[in-house]
């Protein structure tokens, strides 16, 4: 299995910045890719972006794009998600996934942290 530890988040102002690092451990040897989704109150889970394990692929919500960047640093095991230019409709709680090679699931998931941007 593949445990995931979230870092980052907190409370910003429309406009600015955060960075969310998340932390796999365990069985990485099996993680295909990884992702970033995130939950509004009231709201059913979203996708934000993904990236490839490997080969650093990345894939975004069109509501993010050219605004977060999903990045990823294998010496360190750690994947990031750095949030620019910030709006009230982010304000969510962000969870870490990984999917395996063997499955279109991501089947581990983080805690989540939350991201609050005030207007």
């Amino acid at each position: 299995q593949v445990q995931l530890v979230e870092s980052g988040g907190g409370l910003v102002q429309t406009g600015g910045s955060l960075g969310l690092s998340c932390a796999p451990s365990g069985r990485t040897f099996s993680i295909y890719r990884m992702a970033w989704f995130r939950q509004a109150p009231g709201k059913e889970r979203e996708f934000v972006a993904s990236i490839a394990w490997s080969e650093g692929t990345t894939s975004y919500a069109d509501s993010v794009k050219n605004r977060f960047t999903i990045s990823r640093d294998n010496a360190k095991n750690t994947v990031y998600l750095q949030m620019n230019s910030l709006k009230p409709e982010d304000t969510a709680v962000y969870y870490c996934a990984a999917r395996p090679l063997w499955t279109n699931t991501y089947d581990a998931w983080g805690q989540g942290t939350q991201v609050t941007v005030s207007s």
